[in-house]
């Protein structure tokens, strides 16, 4: 499985952006999709998932901004940020779990395959 994460860029505080993961293989629709998001000096954390029947799970602080889903056609798992704040700025990575896929996890040590990440930049 190959994962291919677009759509950082730089925003204002306030402003949102989505965020979209293409995944290979014609078994997309089977696995479990997450989130995470590193900034500079720190751990990579949790931000949201969705498993292969669409049930979510959100980072606490995140709930209610962030929004996750995907398009099983397009072989695609968006994030939707809104309402961005400059401590959201961080690498944001896409991972797919192939195992367990009708569970939502929130450890990276869950997924098996990781994008290469994209940088979204929160000015304030």
């Amino acid at each position: 499985v190959q994962l291919q994460a677009s759509g950082g860029g730089l925003v204002q505080a306030g402003g949102s952006r989505r965020l979209a993961c293409a995944a290979s293989g014609r078994t997309f629709s089977t696995y479990g999709m997450g989130w995470f998001r590193q900034a500079p000096g720190k751990e990579r954390d949790f931000v949201a998932a969705i498993s292969s029947s669409g049930r979510t799970a959100y980072a606490d602080s995140l709930k209610g901004r962030f929004i996750v889903s995907r398009g099983n056609a397009k072989n695609t798992v968006y994030l939707q940020m809104n309402s961005l704040k400059p401590e959201d700025t961080a690498v944001y990575y896409c991972a797919a779990n192939a195992i367990d896929t009708t569970a939502v996890f929130t450890a990276t040590t869950r997924y098996t395959y990781w994008g290469q990440g994209t940088l979204v930049t929160v000015s304030s």
